[in-house]
């Protein structure tokens, strides 16, 4: 495109120099030459603009363990001081029914990059580890494939927690080998990160496929030393420093933004997925961060990761591309109890706001998020919207914003969120699968919610083996309109809801896909049964 444009530019500007040469006496010419020539250059400039607006820059970020009431726009008794998520949120789009496809780590990162419901991979229950080997294999369609195949540079700057394959020699890893089967087989071009959460070892950065550092010593902090700053004991890398890895990752994607601003500029766009460590474990706020909220430590995390946030938008403005770059920032899961919900407590702030459960559980709690989109150029500022999201619709919304057609794989579990930019009472979703630490499932439409589970399915009280010795039943349909905090289990009232919400489940499973399209298979037997 950038050729076509330069060959046209050169053209009219030979013919205007032509006129010129035949007849130096005719300013009429002249002026109808340049006037032609201005024309033209409108109408570049003006195909560059609509290009950029169907092809923005986008900047994908996702923080780690932030609940629903930890920042200002997705709640109003929110005590921690977010003002930069505040100003992403009055310039953009806020949802405030958007969801995880599990309240845990891992399967909601799978989700996220290959809008498919986690559930559906050979990971069943739980997370990976530091040290797992990679579980979305090459031919899976991912973000960094499709975002790829649209014309764009991928980058993954942060945690990945998706595995990847270390060299081992045995059970012992050999940091001078080269990783492989990292993101860059995922679809994204560079990528700089840690394996999994920042408490796991080994604590080695990854520098697209190459360990930037042999470790030479190994550390870790125990809970009774730091009940907010502790992680497990570990190889430490030279170069790495956890109380600087935050910050570290944000000056990483920032350099990334500035190096790819000027092609992004000429019609070579760019993708940076810029997963958190943060403010998940080890809480280690910085000065002059820490201590700042008057609450505690994870409070204080917060306001750092939203000074950062405030950090990235200054420099995408600064590059001059801001109005041309699409921001989705959301989290993985609700908060953790590392957080202190009494300390919290103490001082009128709920990470879950309001709603029921926190990480892990299949309350609401657990699996609602922050989600706030901004796009300059096509959202208008300052609006909110009640529809159902889940992080498995950002696949589908992206590949309907740079023009690629559904395919039968990729997206499977995804919706196209784009109508909302326009009208934020569409519905593209119409229902909405959640999956917890543990394994179990629940389904929503509308308003009514069923939970297969005798208590939260995850941490919060009653945990199952707990909830089972109780006695209590093995299903909870909940409305959230009457009901948001989930405290009435009416499913022997309303035995015809409970049917049909099994029904659904039991096809969308069977189907391998929630969305229209042919029939897919699981990776693994999915069973959904609450015994």
């Amino acid at each position: 495109m950038k050729s076509k444009m330069s060959r046209r530019r050169m053209t009219l500007l030979g013919k205007v120099t032509l006129l010129g040469k035949v007849n130096s006496a005719a300013p009429v010419c002249l002026l109808l030459a340049f006037m032609l020539l201005a024309s033209a250059l409108v109408s570049v400039n003006s195909s560059r603009a609509a290009d950029s607006a169907m092809h923005p820059n986008v900047v994908l970020v996702m923080a780690d363990d932030l609940g629903l009431g930890d920042i200002t726009p997705t709640s109003a008794g929110c005590k921690i001081q977010t003002p930069n998520l505040q100003r992403l949120a009055d310039q953009g789009l806020t949802f405030l029914d958007a969801h995880t496809p599990s309240s845990v780590c891992t399967p909601t990162r799978y989700g996220l990059l290959t809008g498919r419901y986690n559930w559906r991979s050979r990971l069943a229950k739980g997370v990976l580890s530091g040290t797992s080997e990679h579980l979305i294999p090459a031919d899976r369609p991912t973000l960094g494939h499709l975002m790829k195949s649209a014309g764009y540079h991928t980058a993954m700057i942060g945690k990945w927690h998706l595995g990847w394959d270390w060299h081992k020699n045995g059970a012992k890893i050999d940091f001078s080998k080269p990783v492989v089967n990292g993101p860059d087989i995922n679809g994204f071009d560079q990528y700089y990160g840690h394996c999994g959460s920042l408490d796991m070892p080994p604590y080695v950065w990854v520098d697209t496929g190459m360990p930037t550092s042999v470790p030479t010593r190994e550390g870790g902090v125990s809970r009774a030393e730091s009940p907010y700053g502790w992680y497990r004991n570990g190889p430490i890398g030279d170069d790495f420093e956890i109380e600087q890895v935050l910050p570290h990752l944000f000056d990483k994607s920032m350099t990334y933004i500035r190096q790819r601003s000027e092609a992004a500029k000429n019609g070579k766009p760019f993708f940076l997925y810029l997963p958190l460590p943060a403010p998940h474990t080890p809480i280690v706020p910085l000065p002059p961060f820490k201590g700042s909220s008057g609450i505690n430590p994870y409070a204080d995390f917060v306001a750092q990761v939203d000074h950062h946030v405030g950090e990235l938008m200054k420099t995408l403005a600064d590059a001059g591309i801001d109005e041309d770059t699409l921001v989705i920032f959301t989290s993985d899961n609700g908060c953790s109890p590392q957080a202190n919900f009494e300390v919290l407590a103490q001082h009128d702030h709920d990470p879950s706001a309001g709603f029921r459960g926190h990480k892990a559980d299949l309350y609401e709690g657990g699996h609602r998020v922050p989600l706030i989109i901004r796009w300059p150029k096509v959202i208008p500022a300052g609006r909110q919207t009640n529809a159902v999201a889940c992080l498995t619709d950002l696949y589908t919304t992206l590949q309907s914003i740079t023009g690629q057609p559904r395919e039968g794989t990729g997206g499977e579990d995804g919706f196209d969120l784009s109508p909302l930019f326009e009208d934020t009472t569409a519905t593209p979703r119409d229902s909405l699968i959640s999956h917890s630490i543990g394994g179990s499932f629940a389904i929503r439409r509308g308003p009514w919610k069923l939970c297969l589970s005798h208590g939260s399915g995850g941490w919060s009280d009653p945990r199952e083996p707990a909830a089972k010795k109780q006695g209590l039943p093995a299903m909870q349909l909940f409305n959230l309109d009457s009901d948001p905090s989930e405290h009435s289990n009416v499913a022997d009232q309303h035995p015809e809801k409970v049917e049909q919400l099994l029904a659904l489940l039991g096809q969308q499973v069977e189907q391998g896909r929630c969305t229209p399209g042919p029939k897919l298979a699981n990776d693994r037997k999915v069973e959904f049964g609450s015994d």
